[in-house]
Formats: structure tokens, C-alpha cells, sequence
């Protein structure tokens, strides 16, 4: 009888650990609400930081509404699940690079109303899976990298609305080839030579654009006067057609190097040959005279 006892004892606690485990799991952070196993809900609850001991198998995240300023570069790395993170108006100035590449499944991700000023190059790296993208409402944000949505080709929705952007790289756009629907009205738009690319772009693609060029407008260059997108068309830069930016100054340059490269070695290889002409003239007339005497 002791024997059996002494042999339930340590069964007894190994059920008690995988208990523990597995309650510890399904647990959810404190001021935050469960409704189900996948989803932790911490909206409005005035954190300043991540909450701690966040179930691992959590798909969706809401942290709208509080005042979290930064994200762990490694926080993800444990929730391979997670498909849908909200982090819409909190006080986040900078996300690092590479910090949410970690989510492979990541489908839906708003970071809206918060305090970015830029989305450098590799922020969205290898999220293959993101659909939907919110970066609208952030007052500063006023720098987009042009490869700073570079393997985002899943991506449908990108809502840039409401921000700082007076200019945007067209490359931007161009890497995202699953793009249905952007959003870019209420930013302060130059109407200079940088932009007109973009102006064509966007003429291009309207449909893409769920209010047209609607409530979008520019500021010309030389007295900062609103000027709607919808009254302008090409023509409106035609000035700008002539004007070489600064990678084709910098063809120009190197090309400029090379024909002068070119020219140099082809003059040389001229001057070479002509000089070996002339020597053989030379030992050609001197061996004729050799024979005559």
C-alpha cells in the first residue's frame, strides 16, 4: 500500500505541473478581458507599457486607447498565431525595423493615431501575409522610406491618410502588387516636380482610391495657395518635364565618365598604333637601302 502511494506521489505532481501549464496558458493579463482563448482585449485600460503574460496561442490583440510609446523588437517572436494587432492611438513614435517581420501570419495591423514621424526601410520585412495596413492620423509622420513596404505583396489596403506627407516616392506604390485600396487625403501635398509622379500615379489609379481624388489637395511652390487635385491634369506639369532629377544627373555623370574613360583609351590605343606604323615605315626604308648598297 506505502508503495503505491509512493509511487501515485510523483504522477500526482506531474499532472499538477501540466495543470498549472496549461491554466497559465489559457490565463488572461490582468485589467485585460478574455472573451474567448484567442482573443486578449486590453482597449482602453490607460497601459504604458505591453501588458505581461499574454497567452502564446493569441490571434487577436487590442491594445487600442492607451499609452504604450514603444514595441519590444522581440515581442512577436513568441506569438506565431497572432493575425490581427491593434495599436491604434497610443503614443508609439518609432517601430524598429524588422520588429514586426516576425509575425508570419500577421494579416491585420493598425497603427493609427499614434506619434510616428517616419517608417524607415525594412519595418514591414518578410510580412507576406499582412492585408490591411493602418498608418493614418499620425500628425508627425512625415517620411516614408521608398522600400519601407518592400515584401508586403499580400497587401490590399494601405491607409496613409492624415498625416505629414508633403511627397511620396512612386515606389512606394509600385512594390505593393496586390494594392486595391489607398487612402491619402488630408496630407499637405507640394505640387512641385518631386510630386508629379505621384500625380500621375494617382490618375492612373483611382479606382484604387475609395473617394477619388476627392478632399485631396496641394500647395503650390510659389505661394503655398490649396490647389484641389481634381482641377489639375499632366499638363499642369509640363515644367517639370525637362527637369532631370537627381539619378538622372547621376547617369549622366557616370556616362559621362565612361565615353571619357572610352575616349582616353581609344586615343592611346590610336597614338600606339600609329607609332608602330611609323617605326615599321622606318625599319622598312632603312632595310631597302641596306639591300640597294
Amino acid at each position: 500500500m506505502l508503495s503505491c502511494v509512493h509511487w501515485l506521489q510523483p504522477l500526482l505532481a506531474l499532472l499538477s505541473s501540466l495543470l498549472a501549464l496549461v491554466s497559465c496558458g489559457n490565463s488572461c493579463p490582468p485589467s485585460c478581458l478574455c472573451p474567448d482563448h484567442h482573443t486578449v482585449d486590453c482597449t482602453g485600460q490607460g497601459l504604458t507599457r505591453l501588458p505581461e503574460s499574454i497567452p502564446l496561442d493569441v490571434r487577436r490583440l487590442l491594445l487600442s486607447d492607451n499609452w504604450i510609446p514603444w514595441i519590444p523588437s522581440d515581442f512577436l517572436v513568441l506569438y506565431s498565431d497572432l493575425v490581427y494587432l491593434d495599436l491604434r492611438n497610443n503614443s508609439l513614435s518609432r517601430v524598429e525595423p524588422g520588429t514586426l517581420s516576425t509575425s508570419s501570419r500577421l494579416v491585420f495591423l493598425d497603427l493609427g493615431s499614434n506619434n510616428l514621424t517616419e517608417i524607415p526601410s525594412g519595418t514591414f520585412r518578410d510580412s507576406r501575409s499582412l492585408i490591411k495596413l493602418r498608418l493614418g492620423n499620425n500628425p508627425y509622420l512625415s517620411a516614408v522610406s521608398a522600400d519601407a513596404f518592400s515584401g508586403l505583396t499580400s497587401l490590399r489596403e494601405l491607409e496613409l491618410e492624415r498625416n505629414a506627407l508633403s511627397g511620396l516616392d512612386v515606389e512606394v506604390l509600385s512594390q505593393l502588387p496586390s494594392l486595391r485600396a489607398l487612402r491619402l487625403e488630408g496630407n499637405p501635398w507640394v505640387c512641385n516636380c518631386n510630386f508629379a509622379k505621384l500625380f500621375l500615379w494617382l490618375m492612373e489609379n483611382q479606382h484604387k482610391l475609395p473617394t477619388g481624388l476627392e478632399g485631396m489637395e496641394c500647395s503650390l511652390p510659389v505661394d503655398g495657395r490649396q490647389v484641389p487635385l481634381s482641377m489639375l491634369s499632366e499638363d499642369s506639369f509640363r515644367e517639370c518635364r525637362g527637369i532631370l532629377t537627381v539619378t538622372d544627373y547621376l547617369i549622366v555623370i557616370f556616362s559621362g565618365i565612361c565615353v571619357s574613360v572610352a575616349a582616353i583609351m581609344a586615343s592611346f590605343f590610336l597614338a600606339c598604333t600609329v607609332h608602330c606604323f611609323q617605326r615599321w615605315i622606318k625599319f622598312t626604308k632603312s632595310d631597302k637601302v641596306d639591300v640597294e648598297e
